[in-house]
């Protein structure tokens, strides 16, 4: 009867707080944490991009660019991306924005020291910076010695290299991957060479198509199949 009696307790006792409000006591804690995290890090960034709004400058992309780049990991939940010409940051925020509700990670690469200072501390201001590891350096140096692999790259450093930055990261990009070009226009005459356009669009490996409604950009996914 006494070890009935215990049981009985231990029963009515777990009942009582698996109906509680909240349930048992921490159970939740992880998750309710994790989505105030998120909530309190997209108020930041709101917040940081709204008090810059209009003032970036060095080559920087506008906003709805930043925002197809965002919407684009997003949805296809990329994770390892790659972002050649930092500038002073503002697409590397969309981008560690975007990383940092899929669990990724970004790496930016910039050859000018006074905008990969500036970028760091728009990094911190607009609390990304963990998400994202910053490179000073010559891209075309540098991306070669990357192993990869990407599921997503942002191109957006000196025009005449981008055949050759294409060039060196397909092969590192997995298939379903996206590869986005900046400044890209399909009525030619723009600061990126002519001939890109037509390469990329033809590529044998690459689905690609161009949204006009920023600074144009070549927006193109690695075919399945190819490695």
């Amino acid at each position: 009867m006494r070890t009935s009696g215990i049981a009985s307790t231990f029963a009515i006792a777990a009942a009582l707080l698996l109906w509680a409000p909240g349930g048992l006591p921490g159970l939740d804690r992880p998750r309710v944490h994790a989505q105030s995290s998120e909530a309190e890090l997209d108020a930041r960034v709101r917040a940081f991009l709204e008090s810059r709004r209009g003032t970036w400058r060095d080559m920087n992309v506008p906003v709805v660019d930043g925002q197809t780049l965002h919407d684009l990991i997003v949805k296809h939940k990329y994770t390892r991306a790659l972002e050649i010409g930092t500038s002073t940051g503002h697409s590397a925020i969309w981008i560690a924005w975007a990383l940092s509700k899929t669990g990724g990670r970004l790496i930016t690469l910039e050859i000018d020291e006074r905008r990969h200072r500036q970028a760091l501390e728009n990094f911190r201001a607009a609390g990304v910076d963990r998400f994202i590891d910053a490179r000073l350096g010559d891209a075309h140096e540098i991306v070669p010695a990357l192993e990869g692999p990407f599921d997503f790259v942002f191109s957006d450093a000196d025009k005449n290299g981008y055949k050759n930055y294409l060039t060196a990261l397909l092969p590192k990009l997995v298939p379903g991957g996206c590869y986005v070009t900046h400044n890209v226009s399909p009525r030619g005459g723009g600061i990126t060479p002519d001939d890109y356009l037509p390469f990329v669009m033809n590529h044998p490996e690459l689905e690609t198509t161009v949204d006009t409604r920023g600074a144009g950009m070549s927006i193109s996914f690695k075919k399945a199949g190819n490695r």
